[in-house]
């Protein structure tokens, strides 16, 4: 995770490199640091905390200067404390790294470079890193780019990097693996980061990193690109972002999350716009149209995801099943490259990232292109790892999730892989023009109908208010919808820091009931379609136990409101469409009651938005 900023040109770098950090927080919070070249030193401060803590300590040093680099940090190596925190010194004091990522064979390095004579201060692989940088450029007698890429290639690991030398103070150094990285090409001046979202205001052409390149950044010059392992030039290529200065701010939300959770009308409407012709009875997504062959005869269709999106693939393994009548099997992208997985050229990898920038998803899209499957990726940032390693894909288009608890992503890969799933069903001859004409009506509806939900939300802030102070919760769903329990229990956990379990409604009997009794609330979702009578049992056994049930319904249900203590409705829609509107109210309630439980709701404790490392 972690998040880096470099500046360098003829504004100062201070307030651009503040700026830039807070913008990437949701990348990593528990401490930062800044180094600025005042024209004769490096001028250093970092702290633990967040980056308004570094504002502070800051004012200590000499804030001039027009170059700099700055990070705030998710720990790996080394518990979250100023020692540890990034930037780090060479020993000779000349050079200055940040990093994000994780060098693996950090201590055998550090043993070599101890030896030598090398004193570190911290408990970090990135001291080491960039010591190991100093005696390469000391003992092969180079220039720090040579220096860099010669230490690159003696370290195993995952890195975004920057790299600032006082010899040579009109650049700097930096180099991708693994780990996203884009540089921003002004005005007679650069800007680094770990996403667009730093200098979003200053320019709109960028450069982004591909794995084992490595760029020199110099004032009054082009880039300088090359590859790490053979020194061969490599060529920039300049992309125009589409990303706006408002979609990265609040807009008078309180929090990016409750933003996020009402873009949701939107976010949907944008991802299917231009492919959903309903009008017209037509599917149009130029990844599937191009590769139709490779998806209609794959034996099998392999989903690898994780967290949120993990769950946003079980839910597209019951919609391709029973749309497109093709065997799906979802795995988590951690767990399948470590069991050695039967892949063949006869299936189909679809990996799904928020972010784009997965670790464990990238290196299981690597994994089956190596074993010859097709590689489809489903994700939202435009010009990630995963839309360049993948062999076809689709944008989400949801706009920038700052909220490091994902609610928009949920949703807007759900409509993806359905219209996925329907543009197959109906070349493979699944659907009567009818019925596929009725689905593609409904899905044009569920903006509207996301819409209506989220009135709701006066409802659920009263309940989020009895249940603040529970300690576990339980959620509950069938089919379409048990991967929805699984969802909601996840966002109380990510933000509330109450233990919550998702399960299959059925599944209760099998262990879980064991903890219901008159303080366990329970969050079941029973709309009307699918296996609404099988719910409506499951809601009365809890009842018999004296559980809390707050159930999600279809609007005008009448009998669970006799049944549950909570009735919170949702619009009727098709029973493959339900999660769109269930998982908001899920959402709402997670976001009320860490509110009112003091939690800081869009930075939540040891987590991280972008997980760049395995």
């Amino acid at each position: 995770m972690c998040g880096i900023v470099g500046y360098i040109g003829h504004r100062d770098a201070f307030p651009v490199i503040i700026k830039g950090l807070q913008r990437l927080e949701y990348r990593g919070y528990d401490s930062a640091g800044i180094a600025l070249y005042d024209g004769n030193k490096i001028n250093l401060s970092k702290t633990k905390g967040k980056v308004e803590d570094l504002k502070s300590k800051a004012k200590e040093i000499s804030l001039e200067g027009s170059i700099g680099i700055g990070h705030t940090r998710w720990a790996t190596h080394g518990v979250p404390n100023d020692v540890n925190s990034h930037p780090h010194y060479s020993n000779s004091g000349n050079l200055v790294i940040i990093h994000n990522g994780i060098i693996e064979n950090y201590e055998s390095i550090k043993q070599e470079l101890t030896k030598r004579g090398y004193v570190f201060k911290s408990d970090t692989d990135t001291e080491v890193l960039v010591n190991l940088i100093e005696e390469v450029k000391k003992t092969e007698n180079v220039k720090l780019g040579k220096a860099v890429q010669i230490a690159l290639n003696q370290v195993v690991g995952a890195y975004a990097i920057a790299v600032f030398d006082v010899e040579k103070p009109d650049e700097i150094v930096v180099a991708k693996l693994g780990s996203p990285l884009a540089i921003g090409i002004g005005d007679n001046e650069f800007f680094i980061a770990s996403d667009a979202s730093p200098f979003i205001e200053f320019t709109n052409n960028a450069v982004y990193l591909e794995d084992e390149e490595m760029a020199i950044v110099r004032l009054g010059k082009e880039i300088k690109l090359r590859k790490i392992k053979d020194d061969s030039v490599a060529y920039p290529r300049i992309l125009e972002l589409q990303m706006n200065l408002e979609e990265i701010e609040k807009g008078g939300y309180d929090h990016f999350m409750l933003k996020e959770i009402y873009e949701q009308p939107r976010a949907i409407k944008d991802t299917y716009r231009g492919r959903l012709l309903a009008d017209q009875g037509l599917v149009k997504m130029s990844g599937i149209e191009q590769n139709m062959e490779k998806f209609i005869n794959a034996n099998r269709i392999i989903i690898v995801a994780c967290g949120t999106s993990w769950h946003a693939g079980l839910v597209a393994e019951y919609i391709f099943e029973d749309l497109a009548r093709i065997p799906v099997e979802v795995e988590y992208a951690s767990e399948f490259r470590y069991r050695n997985p039967v892949i063949t050229d006869k299936d189909v990898l679809i990996a799904i990232s928020q972010s784009g920038e997965t670790a464990d998803t990238l290196a299981a899209i690597k994994l089956a292109k190596e074993k010859g499957a097709f590689v489809f990726g489903v994700c939202n940032v435009v010009g990630s790892s995963i839309a360049r390693e993948t062999d076809a894909g689709a944008y989400t288009h949801a706009g920038p999730e700052i909220g490091v608890a994902s609610t928009k992503a949920f949703t807007t890969q759900i409509t993806v892989l359905t219209l996925m799933a329907l543009r197959l069903a109906k070349a493979k001859g699944e659907f009567s023009e009818a019925k596929y004409r009725e689905y593609l009506t409904e899905l044009e509806t569920i903006p509207s109908k996301v819409e209506k939900s989220l009135e709701s939300n006066t409802l659920i802030e009263i309940i989020s208010d009895v249940y603040k102070d529970s300690t576990n919760c339980l959620y509950l769903g069938r089919g379409y919808n048990f991967p929805v329990a699984l969802e909601g229990a996840l966002k109380l956990k990510e933000i509330s820091y109450i233990h919550a379990e998702g399960y299959p409604a059925a599944e209760m009997k099998h262990g879980p009931i064991a903890l219901i009794d008159e303080h366990m609330p329970v969050f079941v979702i029973a709309t009307k379609k699918g296996h609404y009578e099988k719910v409506v049992s499951n809601i009365q056994e809890i009842k018999s136990r004296k559980g809390k049930i707050i159930a999600i319904v279809t609007e005008g249900d009448e009998q669970v409101r006799d049944l549950a203590d909570h009735v919170i409705e949702v619009p009727e829609t098709l029973e493959s469409l339900t999660p769109l509107l269930t998982t908001i109210p899920l959402q709402l309630l997670s976001y009320h009651i860490a509110v009112m439980r003091g939690c800081n709701v869009d930075q939540p404790r040891n987590l991280a938005k972008s997980v760049t490392v395995e």
